[in-house]
């Protein structure tokens, strides 16, 4: 996972985007993290993963659950 800081991400907003489209990213203030910042696609499978909606990945076993 990338890490930017606070300082960072606000004056490289363009960049900070274009990072968290390919993975998330950690922003940090004063050292310590405050955010991770990630492209929508990943925030939408991690909600509904939540939600109970798991994607049709194989699981250990090589069955679809």
């Amino acid at each position: 996972m990338k890490v930017l800081s606070a300082k960072e991400a606000k004056y490289g907003f363009g960049r900070l985007v274009d990072l968290a489209r390919a993975e998330p990213v950690m922003v940090t203030k004063h050292g310590r993290p405050v955010v991770v910042v990630m492209a929508v696609e990943e925030y939408e499978r991690l909600k509904n993963f939540e939600m109970g909606m798991v994607d049709a990945r194989p699981s250990e076993s090589g069955r679809k659950e």
